[in-house]
């Protein structure tokens, strides 16, 4: 089982235990903040087990059909990801907003706050794990996960002080109080996951820290390159799109040309993945004696991006 897949199951099964347990806890104790969480983390389940179906058919390779590959179902599976997750954030809400208008009792035991205590330490280390190789792999599936469970962290750090206050003044509105906080916490970070999403279905460019590596790459390309132009990149889930055309000194021969942007391809393929790079090869058409000492683009620009 590949790695983005092994992080993913483990998210699951951690969320579908604490699910299980904070339902229990929370419909003897009545919490609205419990129960809450406890939707919260089904949640967490439902959506890893979504983004592990997803990550499967994101990774399989290009086919007849789908010439690009698979890697935009990340970018649909965040964006589905998020829109229920908003959705059930304002239904946390309304819940909430309800119970405490219409003085809900609650019965707090010692389990509420260890179950809440141990939900806590599970969601530090998926967040973890899903952040680690979500950096990794570059999947933008398992970092919106790990920005989930990342959110799990302070709702249940709400969760944990509603129920002290709660215990010792026996106010049953902080509680509920509360559940508002995590409702709000939840919207907020799917949020986040939206945008992410979208940002991915629309062909935004990858991140600026990313392209300046690929243009220093280039730019340290030997003559008889002359520079390059026209470098567009867009995302498609965790795999990175460029192209760009390569200035390549008239005197160059077919076969000079060719093997300057293979190796120009392999050192950004070897330095940045998974990427797919397409190069269009295109003679220079600044005047000069064909020679690296006389290439006007290098002496002015030192191989960078020409006009």
């Amino acid at each position: 089982m590949a790695t983005k897949e092994q992080a993913s199951l483990f998210a699951i099964l951690s969320a579908l235990v604490l699910a299980l347990c904070k339902f229990g806890t929370g419909l003897i104790s009545g919490s609205m903040t419990v129960i809450s969480s406890g939707l919260d983390s089904l949640l967490d389940a439902l959506m890893s087990l979504m983004n592990l179906i997803t990550i499967r058919k994101a990774s399989k390779p290009a086919d007849r059909e789908h010439q690009y590959g698979h890697g935009r179902l990340e970018d649909l599976a965040a964006v589905i990801q998020s829109s229920v997750i908003i959705a059930t954030g304002g239904a946390i809400l309304y819940k909430a907003v309800d119970k405490l208008l219409h003085k809900g009792t609650i019965s707090y035991s010692g389990v509420d706050l260890g179950v809440m205590v141990l939900s806590l330490l599970f969601s530090i280390a998926v967040s973890r794990v899903l952040k680690k190789v979500g950096t990794r792999t570059g999947s933008q599936t398992l970092m919106a996960d790990a920005l989930h469970y990342t959110s799990d962290l302070y709702s249940n750090t709400a969760a944990i002080g509603a129920i002290i206050v709660t215990y010792f003044t026996g106010i049953t509105s902080f509680d509920f109080l509360f559940s508002v906080i995590i409702g709000l916490i939840i919207i907020v970070s799917a949020i986040k996951i939206l945008r992410r999403g979208i940002a991915g279905l629309i062909d935004t460019r990858i991140p600026q820290k990313v392209e300046m590596k690929i243009r220093f790459i280039i730019e340290k390309t030997p003559y008889p390159c002359a520079g390059y132009h026209k470098l567009r990149s867009r995302l498609a889930g965790s795999t990175k799109y460029i192209d760009f055309h390569l200035l390549i000194c008239r005197d160059a021969g077919i076969e000079t040309a060719h093997e300057l942007a293979s190796n120009v391809e392999r050192e950004i393929v070897d330095a940045i993945k998974p990427i797919d790079v397409v190069i269009h090869i295109e003679p220079c058409v600044i005047e000069c004696d064909l020679t690296e000492m006389t290439c006007r683009i290098r002496q002015h620009q030192g191989a960078v991006a020409a006009p």
